[in-house]
């Protein structure tokens, strides 16, 4: 916390050097017209003063209810989900407004009524910005998120994570058991305002990531699994424990599928300092599975052949 708020402090009082300079860089390499510097740099200062104005809200909530104390435990949640929602929304708005970003969406509707499983395809950090955008801040439906343990260097993430249903899980294998208890248990008690989000891939795409899944499925004896994953071009194979655990841990739930192009600028810090997202359309679709049509039998093919969709859909909206 301390570190961000001295950067967010710098930032601000430094904008009117390295606004100028940014413009200049931008004009020097005959990116004037894109800018993607300066727009880069101006959406960092937007998500530091994001994450140092949270840190008070995160205060006030926690006095206004004692930590759940006082007024109810349902009351503190649900402050703490709208504190979410107003720090998606706010990134999320500024990222399309900064990068002058436009969206085409494809299936909003079904992501009504809650409960269910949301499965998400995995192209930056950012996908968690885009669930909350287009599934849960519309309906206000309150996402329980399985994220990777590194984000909780993010303060407003630790601090309102900690306090909402979210697993941050250990990606280093070496607590697979308990890391797949901790993912099923988001999935108890859900009702009509809640949901369970995961990213099947569990890390980003790319080539070469691509081809060490295939070679492992094949070394695990997966050849059918290794056949359909090896054709996939923009999505890297499913991991299928966490996903089939949350199937299991709820039953008769939908399953929902968010898949979206246009982001994958945002997966480095060099694409996006390089203006990979300036001007580029966000596609979105999102389809619904009901409960009724997920085998109970053979559901890691099942899942394979979901994101065999998934890729198909990805890789003609990245054209």
């Amino acid at each position: 916390m301390p570190l961000y708020l001295v950067l967010t402090v710098a930032t601000v009082a430094l904008a009117p050097v390295w606004l100028p300079l940014a413009a200049l860089a931008d004009a020097v390499t005959g990116r004037a017209r894109v800018m993607p510097r300066t727009r880069a740099l101006t959406f960092l200062a937007v998500y530091l003063l994001c994450e140092t104005a949270a840190m008070p809200l995160c205060a006030v909530v926690w006095l206004r209810y004692v930590g759940g104390r006082v007024g109810g435990a349902d009351g503190f949640l649900e402050a703490n989900a709208a504190l979410q929602r107003w720090f998606t929304g706010t990134l999320f708005s500024a990222c399309l407004r900064v990068f002058a970003m436009r969206v085409e969406a494809d299936g909003l509707d079904v992501a009504r009524p809650a409960p269910f499983v949301l499965l998400v395809r995995h192209a930056s950090t950012a996908d968690t910005v885009l669930a909350a955008a287009f599934v849960a801040n519309p309906s206000k439906t309150v996402l329980r998120y399985v994220l990777k343990r590194e984000l909780l260097w993010d303060p407003a993430l630790d601090v309102v994570g900690r306090r909402l249903r979210n697993a941050f899980v250990d990606r280093s294998g070496s607590r697979t058991g308990a890391e797949v208890a901790a993912i099923a248990g988001l999935a108890k008690n859900l009702d009509d305002r809640s949901g369970v989000l995961i990213y099947p891939e569990g890390t980003r795409y790319s080539p070469r990531k691509h081809a060490d899944a295939v070679a492992k499925l094949r070394a695990k004896g997966r050849d059918d699994l290794a056949a359909l994953a090896a054709n996939f071009r923009s999505v890297l194979p499913p991991r299928p424990a966490g996903t089939l655990a949350l199937l299991d841990a709820a039953p008769g739930v939908d399953v929902l599928v968010l898949e979206h192009a246009g982001f994958e600028g945002a997966a480095t810090l060099p694409s996006l300092w390089g203006g990979a997202l300036v001007g580029r359309t966000l596609r979105v679709r999102l389809r619904r599975i009901p409960a009724a049509e997920i085998p109970a039998a053979g559901r890691e093919a099942w899942l394979f052949a979901q994101w065999a969709e998934t890729d198909r859909w990805v890789t003609a909206a990245r054209g």
